[in-house]
């Protein structure tokens, strides 16, 4: 089983309404999207490395 399977699943936010925003604003959401974009590149990345340390210390147990 994927541990994945195990966290709830979450709804998909709602999408903003992009006509209302000037390109001030619609430039000021695309930088916002690119940090959050960056933060969960990072904790996809830590999730990553504690994934391999932990499956790395059961194959040296064998």
């Amino acid at each position: 089983m994927d541990p994945e399977e195990l966290e709830p699943r979450k709804p998909k936010p709602q999408l903003r309404n992009l006509d209302v925003l000037s390109i001030e604003e619609l430039n000021d959401y695309i930088e916002e999207m690119r940090t959050e974009i960056r933060r969960v590149e990072e904790k996809i990345a830590a999730k990553k490395a504690h994934l391999n340390a932990a499956a790395g210390l059961f194959k040296s147990a064998e």
